[in-house]
């Protein structure tokens, strides 16, 4: 919450709340060192204002005349985009949602994500935006097990 907090007062935007949306496990096991860290995305909704249908419109025709060169170079930085288990690639989501004025094709802006939970994620971002809880208060210190 005080990175979203902090997020949303540096751009002059009110917070509004915050939502997990993953929590990404770096490990390194090397020949002198083994270290892991973890890194923990979130979606800060402050009060941007939404797009109109036309300009989300326009978001989203550039994100899908990227979108397969955008998974190849994926593929040669970190590996093959996930599938699911019928060979489906996952669904690119868009941390700061082209709604509210997300980048559709900035790499920090986007992370591959699982069908089943990705489609469930609009709901969860309007309560964010609309201040409604839980996504207005501090959950538990490790929100995901291993």
């Amino acid at each position: 919450m005080n990175y979203c907090r902090d997020k949303c007062t540096g751009d002059g935007f009110a917070l509004q709340g915050c939502v997990w949306l993953a929590d990404v496990k770096m490990d390194f096991d090397g020949d002198v060192v083994r270290a892991g860290s973890r890194f923990g995305i979130t979606n800060c909704c402050c009060n941007y204002p939404a797009l109109s249908v036309s300009q989300n419109a326009t978001a989203r025709g550039r994100w899908e005349s990227i979108r397969d060169g955008f998974r190849e170079r994926w593929a040669e930085k970190f590996g093959q985009w996930p599938t699911d288990a019928s060979g489906n690639n996952y669904p690119a989501h868009h941390i700061r949602d082209l709604k509210h004025g997300g980048n559709p094709t900035d790499w920090d802006n986007i992370i591959p994500y699982p069908s089943e939970l990705h489609s469930g994620l609009n709901q969860v971002y309007n309560q964010c935006y609309a201040g409604q809880p839980p996504w207005t208060i501090v959950g538990g210190s490790y929100p995901y097990g291993e």
